[in-house]
């Protein structure tokens, strides 16, 4: 998530320095990177339901994420277009927010969990476990 004086550079160094840590103490880590593909459903029911962004504002941000393209363009040339179906625009003011709401429930359900640890920053997100004889899966 996003805060002062932290950056991807901190959250890269916090991860690396538990892999180091497990490393020294010959143990495994098993690490899963989740990047900014989303569904858009439940990125707006959550909008919704949570935090209550409904009416014209929950439209204009369907609006948004859906019947989007891509393309690439050489020179003044344009290569053909291409329909984007999944996550949010890339390079844009909206899409580390959104996905971040959008991830918001994940500390929630694994705080529960004995063991897992988790890093976040804007729209990339890792859960990671140190495995030893005491929490094989």
């Amino acid at each position: 998530m996003y805060r002062r004086s932290h950056s991807t550079e901190t959250t890269l160094l916090s991860v690396l320095d538990d892999v180091y840590h497990a490393a020294q103490s010959l143990q495994q880590q098993l690490d899963l990177s989740v990047d900014d593909t989303l569904d858009e459903p439940t990125l707006l029911h959550r909008l919704d339901h949570t935090f209550g962004v409904r009416g014209r504002s929950h439209k204009w941000v369907d609006s948004y994420l859906n019947e989007r393209s891509q393309y690439v363009t050489v020179g003044d040339r344009v290569l053909a277009s291409v329909s984007c179906h999944y996550g949010v625009p890339q390079g844009s003011v909206l899409g580390p927010l959104l996905f971040t709401i959008y991830t918001l429930p994940i500390v929630t359900v694994i705080a529960p969990i004995r063991n897992v640890r988790h890093a976040q920053y804007t729209d990339d997100t890792q859960l990671y476990i140190t495995l030893s004889t005491d929490n094989v899966m």
